[in-house]
């Protein structure tokens, strides 16, 4: 967006440069400036060091390494480009490489960078004790974690979209653009973060948290279901039935081929309840309701030889078909001492549905 200086009679267009234009330097230039007033970047943050570059066989360095307020460390690259270059690849390497750094060793790192600004470097255990309003150096809730600020004069299609799917994955990655102008002699820079809007990071917090949550909750559901489908194996493989070699899984599902190419036999495990099923799925939808109906013909001789009634499932307007038996016992949250009682029922009942269903199944001739 264009600035404009507003005067009584116009709002007059102020023109923008770019740094290359104005001779501009990263280092000697929008460094120098931004290590003793980091606040131009908006965030609340302490200059631990410049040109920071603490490991083995590497000649990079970050150029201005901060903590913020949580105790986080906070990676910062400057660029004067128009498009960032390849800047998030470097920040990245960096914030790996800090990422283990101690309160100590950061407290040594300042100390070098105070005197070599011509300051007291006695200091430097006092001063982010102070910043972050500390009485005694913390180690377990120092730099939890590391955050990356990208600064330059614009940024690239490549690298933005880099930035917005590191973020949806957790990373707190900024993009802080430094837009200078140029009216008369005066120099003017706009500071914007663009990546995340301000107005929407609070927002997109939110978004993440409750994601965390819904990954959290899943990766639950899923260890709960491996542990009880393990169980049920392990009866399936003491009766020597169809799915003993089957390799448990975590999904709500767990089938083996009846013998016949399209049909499954299905154990299925919910929250409340279990199931038994024979799946009809042979990839065309006349074919598998053609079948069903063959099945459905026999249905009183299934069901005399189960030993109850089945659930018959012809499923119209969908392309598959089921024949089930539902386990009324409980599901996958009842409580773990049950799981036993749940789990032989359903191999029970799978063997009842498979020895009803086969004769049926052998007078389809497919």
């Amino acid at each position: 967006m264009p600035l404009y200086e507003m005067t009584p009679t116009e709002f007059r267009p102020i023109s923008n440069v770019s740094f290359a234009v104005l001779q501009v330097r990263e280092r000697d230039d929008l460094q120098r400036l931004l290590r003793t007033q980091i606040e131009v970047l908006g965030d609340d943050l302490y200059v631990l060091s410049e040109e920071f570059g603490d490991w083995d066989d590497s000649r990079r360095r970050i150029d201005l390494l901060a903590i913020d307020r949580d105790a986080n460390l906070v990676v910062i690259e400057l660029k004067r480009t128009n498009d960032g270059g390849h800047m998030e690849l470097q920040a990245i390497r960096y914030a790996s490489m800090v990422s283990a750094m101690t309160f100590e060793r950061a407290a040594q790192v300042h100390a070098e960078f105070l005197t070599r600004m011509g300051e007291d470097s006695e200091e430097a255990h006092a001063r982010i004790l102070s910043f972050l309003n500390w009485e005694d150096a913390d180690e377990e809730t120092f730099a939890p974690d590391v955050r990356i600020l990208l600064v330059s004069e614009n940024f690239g299609k490549e690298l933005t979209t880099a930035v917005l799917w590191l973020r949806d994955r957790d990373i707190d990655i900024r993009c802080i653009r430094l837009r200078p102008y140029e009216d008369g002699s005066k120099r003017l820079i706009d500071v914007q973060q663009i990546i995340p809007l301000p107005e929407a990071h609070e927002y997109q917090v939110q978004l993440r948290e409750k994601e965390q949550v819904g990954r959290k909750k899943r990766a639950e559901r899923y260890d709960v279901r491996l542990k009880f489908w393990e169980g049920l194996i392990a009866i399936a493989r003491s009766r020597n039935t169809r799915h003993a070699n089957i390799k448990p899984g975590s999904y709500h599902w767990l089938g083996a081929s009846s013998g016949i190419r399209g049909l499954g036999l299905n154990y299925v495990i919910v929250q409340e309840c279990g199931i038994t099923e024979l799946y009809i799925d042979r990839g065309e939808v006349v074919e598998n309701k053609r079948i069903f109906d063959e099945l459905m013909s026999h249905k009183q001789d299934v069901e005399s030889r189960f030993g109850s009634a089945l659930s018959w499932e012809r499923l119209d307007g969908k392309r598959a078909c089921r024949i089930k038996h539902v386990i009324e016992t409980g599901g996958y949250r009842s409580q773990e001492s049950q799981w036993l009682t749940i789990q032989e029922e359903m191999v029970s009942a799978m063997i009842k549905l498979e020895a009803a269903l086969r004769p049926a199944l052998d007078k389809l001739g497919i």
